[in-house]
């Protein structure tokens, strides 16, 4: 049956179901968005309650800090104004001893050799990449922007620094990889010290002046017999500080040798992970204090910086260069790779690690977030537990994408306001050298200060020049660890 004007009823219907459906989903799409608004945006504010406490204590430490520059205030002041933000390094950097030993000894052993061996030699072919492709974007950076053009001479000087030798500062890398002492490891570093003798040599005697002399003067012609001699000799020292580099090769090795005893290592197995479970349950509670410790840090740090007229002219511009690299490194390099490795969406795995970020930002050391970074990577971002506990303690030790970069950077920065002229050998081997020494810098506030001493050594550029950036170094690398 069709009606008189030849169109089909059953149609007409369809068309009416259709539209039905239409407004029903229409009505559920907005019965969901004013769910949304109300109970998933409270839930999303309770999960990520550290994160937002954490950024408003950054802001509020900025403007709280230059609230306070106007009032001059004292050392001594500063110091006890600080005191919470004190407070919060002791209590993450306490952590960082157990967590490095216990994470890795836990992730080697649950690991056999071969799989061990595939996870160590990506993470390492990884870094290495990462940290060359800094070295390379700083240099490419500083060459375009040139930031040292004019002299040094109107450019603020702040502090001395220790002179040494690029031979023995390699040598106490590999020292410091193999400490005698374990448990000294755990609150000094080898490191070589110079101290001046003076020896007697002997002269080859001129048989003339020797017989003239002798007839004129016994006493004077012994005196030219003998000269003395000063020398400066390395000798075997030791610098406060974790040795975290030695720590770790013992923990892999001590992990691997757990893992092949099979049934007779479980028990220690068991042991380190326990350990690993209550250190990572200790950070959540630090988590809660962070956002105050960090608020009192940054303030503290804006309060305590020079003169801000200081900072001008070509340091300015040194700063701007610095900040132009690290964020090209971290906001296009760093998110590719991860785009192009994994197919994933960078931003939300960066998101998920935005506390880390801004702690390392108050704190101006990897070591010391390492803590939160296990915490955010394992709750936020799901990753293995496996993976975390044998990654992030090698990487926070010889991942120094931000120190590589830095360095390459500033010594090329020394370079140009000394008007020297470096060629494309000395360029390579400044690339070199800063990848080599950023392995060997301490997670640490201006660690990289003493690495550059052996980039600057590397091409004859004067280590003194170190103290024309000191003004800045505090910002430069609480902003470089913010991203590495």
């Amino acid at each position: 049956m069709t009606k008189s004007n030849g169109e089909d009823p059953r149609s007409g219907n369809r068309m009416e179901r259709f539209q039905q459906g239409v407004r029903k989903r229409t009505l559920l799409a907005k019965k969901k968005v004013q769910s949304i608004t109300k109970d998933d945006v409270k839930g999303y504010l309770v999960r990520n309650a550290f994160v937002l406490f954490t950024v408003t204590g950054v802001i509020v430490g900025i403007i709280l800090g230059f609230c306070l520059r106007p009032y001059k205030m004292t050392y001594r002041e500063v110091k006890y104004f600080s005191f919470p933000g004190e407070l919060l390094m002791r209590m993450l950097q306490m952590l960082v001893l157990p967590l490095i030993v216990s994470s890795l000894v836990t992730g080697t052993a649950a690991l056999d050799n071969k799989a061990s061996g595939r996870m160590g030699m990506r993470a390492i072919v990884y870094y290495m990449c990462t940290t060359i492709i800094a070295v390379i974007i700083g240099i490419i950076i500083v060459v375009i922007i040139h930031p040292g053009k004019g002299t040094k001479e109107n450019m603020h000087r702040e502090g001395k620094i220790m002179k040494v030798t690029a031979a023995d500062a390699f040598l106490d890398l590999i020292r410091n990889m193999f400490p005698p002492n374990l448990v000294e490891a755990c609150f000094k570093q080898f490191k070589t010290n110079y101290d001046k003798r003076m020896f007697r040599v002997a002269i080859p005697p001129n048989e003339t002046s020797v017989v003239a002399s002798v007839i004129n003067n016994v006493s004077e012609a012994m005196e030219t017999l003998t000269r003395m001699k000063e020398e400066v000799i390395p000798v075997p020292g030791a610098v406060n500080g974790v040795n975290a580099l030695g720590l770790v090769v013992f923990s892999i090795s001590f992990g691997l040798v757990i893992g092949n005893m099979k049934e007779q290592g479980q028990p220690l197995r068991h042991f380190f992970d326990s350990l690993n479970e209550a250190i990572m349950r200790l950070v959540a509670l630090i988590m809660w204090y962070a956002p105050l410790g960090i608020m009192f840090l940054i303030a503290g740090k804006i309060v305590e910086m020079e003169d801000m007229g200081v900072i001008g002219g070509q340091l300015a511009m040194y700063t701007v260069t610095v900040i132009i690299g690290l964020l090209i490194h971290a906001l296009i390099v760093l998110p590719l790779l991860y785009f192009l490795v994994v197919r994933k969406n960078p931003w939300v795995f960066i998101g998920g690690l935005l506390q880390a970020l801004i702690t390392a930002l108050g704190t101006s050391s990897s070591s010391a977030t390492l803590p939160i970074t296990f915490k955010c990577l394992e709750e936020n971002n799901g990753v293995d537990k496996r993976i975390t506990r044998f990654v992030l303690p090698v990487g926070a030790t010889i991942n120094m994408d931000g120190t590589a970069l830095y360095e390459a950077l500033a010594a090329i920065f020394i370079a140009q306001v000394n008007n020297f002229e470096l060629n494309f050998g000395q360029i390579i081997t400044i690339s070199i050298t800063a990848t080599a020494a950023s392995i060997g810098a301490a997670g640490i506030p201006q660690a990289g200060l003493v690495t550059m001493v052996i980039v600057l050594t590397s091409v004859g550029l004067p280590t003194e020049d170190i103290t024309l950036i000191i003004a800045v170094d505090w910002f430069l690398v609480a902003y470089g660890w913010c991203y590495f």
